[in-house]
């Protein structure tokens, strides 16, 4: 076989092969087009769209994972919540958490003044964590919460509900409060042994914040915030 007859015969299989991809991909438009599918977004199967209702649970067939799980009055929740999360967010970070006294020396310490310690001690990449995952971040975090559900509850729109729906699901996996309370309890633990401690209203705060974001995000149906943002903004085309 000669070079040429090669590169012709190469020529025409790299013919077939496009025919072929394009016919399946002819099929499979077809077909995802035909039907409304929706991907797992652990496993990436595409699986039918599902209209659960609420108390139903919809899982993945192939992972286990948890698609959708329609919550009672989701929106209202979420509302009422994120303003208990709004009015105790202040009291958690400017009332004095513990206090500690040591040979009659008294200290009280403030949920940003441990940040203030990791940056005395040079620590600057630890205080910058802490203080975006324990501080900015919940505060962000709640203050979408309150605008989203706010907006959908009074059946208000607006142009930013897509985009503040997206950063507060972002949001969502860096707010740590938890791992912040761990290490207040690892510190009380160590300290008692040593100090005198009390404890302030700083830490009640604290923890009712600690719970209220939780409830958070076990309230929030995010299938039913984003459907409720598509009407909203249809709405907003048809007056306009």
């Amino acid at each position: 076989m000669t070079f040429f007859s090669f590169t012709l015969l190469y020529q025409q299989l790299l013919l077939k092969k496009s025919r072929i991809n394009s016919i399946s991909r002819m099929f499979v438009t077809n077909d995802l087009n035909s039907t409304n599918y929706d991907a797992c977004p652990e496993c990436d199967l595409l699986i039918n769209h599902a209209h659960p209702t609420i108390g139903d649970k919809v899982h993945c067939p192939r992972c286990g994972f948890l698609l959708a799980r329609p919550r009672k009055q989701s929106i209202e929740h979420t509302f009422s919540l994120s303003i208990a999360g709004l009015i105790l967010i202040f009291p958690a970070n400017l009332l004095p958490m513990m206090g500690i006294e040591v040979m009659g020396k008294s200290t009280n310490g403030l949920l940003f003044s441990g940040v203030m310690a990791l940056f005395s001690e040079t620590m600057w990449p630890v205080a910058i964590v802490v203080f975006l995952a324990s501080i900015l971040f919940p505060l962000v975090h709640i203050l979408l919460s309150f605008l989203i559900s706010g907006h959908l509850y009074f059946n208000r729109s607006c142009r930013y509900l897509a985009s503040w729906m997206r950063w507060m699901q972002h949001l969502d996996e860096w707010v740590m409060l938890e791992v912040y309370m761990l290490g207040i309890i690892v510190a009380c633990v160590k300290l008692m042994a040593m100090a005198e401690i009390k404890f302030g209203w700083g830490l009640y705060a604290f923890i009712a914040l600690l719970i209220i974001t939780g409830m958070l995000t076990s309230k929030l149906d995010t299938e039913l915030f984003w459907h409720r943002i598509g009407e909203l903004r249809k709405e907003h085309h048809h007056e306009s």
